[in-house]
């Protein structure tokens, strides 16, 4: 899919034709094909493998520079569904006659940038514009980093209660997406340091930053930092807490061990008692008409005597 949008004289956000594309217009591409990706390349003269490097769900943050050209990749937060989280490479890529972005599937991150949030943003100030997609990138990795850590406080409460599969699943995924935030955190700081460090150059004429553009940056990578700290604690609580259940469940099954080994020792005392009297030899009692009663009896104070002993030694 390709959207082409552009911001008016009005703030205004106008969308139009692949052939009617102006200086400043921002090409949207989501999941684009291979016609899509030729027209795009052509339109702009522009590298097919900036397009496809984006595309590609395992490609890490980075940037490069050329002459007329500069691609940054980031990972944006991507949320599947309820309780799963993911990263997805996202491209964003300066040239002379466009602002492009291109990403594998639809995101909330590039969705928040549309008609009616057209006055918070300007198509036409392609720095200011790359940096407003960083922020809002790294706001939603807060945002989910809070849904995590309730969804997490949830599961924690119904393992107090029941030691279930499917909640120890779910801790698992959350861990997952935790390691996945982590790793794409920490390539995106390398990615702002190395934009803070060409704010203090002249490489390339297509990054124009001005003294509000640099303490934008600043925020980005402030807001990165905070969130990659969260992660990594809500990480390590997690980790903790996957120990601390794990603990738990091996001991209950101890516990569970120790109390039907008691009670199969303490239903085989009767059981050997039956045998030993059941025996075609002589045998106390053998010729007493009271002969089963006195050994059931003493069977049943053997394993009352057993129930003494495991209760003491806290095996019930």
């Amino acid at each position: 899919m390709i959207e082409i949008l552009k911001t008016t004289d009005k703030n205004k956000l106008v969308e139009l034709g692949i052939n009617e594309a102006q200086n400043g217009s921002w090409f949207n591409l989501i999941n684009p094909d291979y016609d899509e990706i030729q027209k795009v390349s052509i339109v702009l003269n522009l590298d097919e493998s900036f397009l496809r490097n984006s595309l590609d769900a395992d490609e890490r943050s980075r940037i490069e520079i050329e002459d007329d050209c500069v691609l940054i990749i980031t990972n944006v937060p991507l949320m599947e569904d309820e309780g799963t989280y993911d990263t997805l490479p996202l491209g964003i890529i300066f040239t002379q006659r466009g602002f492009i972005t291109v990403s594998s599937k639809k995101n909330r991150v590039i969705g928040s940038f549309n008609k009616e949030t057209s006055n918070s943003f300007d198509t036409n100030n392609k720095t200011k514009f790359m940096l407003d997609i960083l922020f809002r990138s790294t706001k939603y990795y807060l945002r989910y980093l809070n849904y995590i850590y309730k969804k997490s406080e949830e599961i924690e409460e119904e393992l107090r209660k029941t030691m279930k599969n499917k909640a120890l699943f779910q801790l698992f995924e959350i861990q997952k997406s935790l390691v996945y935030f982590t790793t794409a955190l920490r390539d995106n700081y390398m990615v702002l340091q190395k934009i803070m460090r060409l704010t203090k150059t002249k490489q390339n004429s297509l990054f124009k930053f001005s003294e509000d553009d640099i303490d934008l940056l600043e925020d980005v990578i402030i807001e990165n930092k905070q969130a990659l700290e969260m992660v990594e604690m809500h990480r390590n609580i997690l980790e903790n807490m996957m120990d601390a259940f794990a603990s738990i469940i091996s001991n209950n099954l101890n516990i569970v061990m120790k109390f039907l080994t008691s009670i199969a020792i303490i239903f085989a005392i009767p059981t050997m008692f039956s045998s030993f009297w059941g025996m075609n030899v002589a045998v106390p009692f053998g010729n007493n008409e009271y002969g089963f009663l006195i050994v059931s009896f003493i069977s049943l104070l053997a394993a009352i005597a057993a129930i003494i002993f495991f209760a003491r030694k806290g095996m019930f």
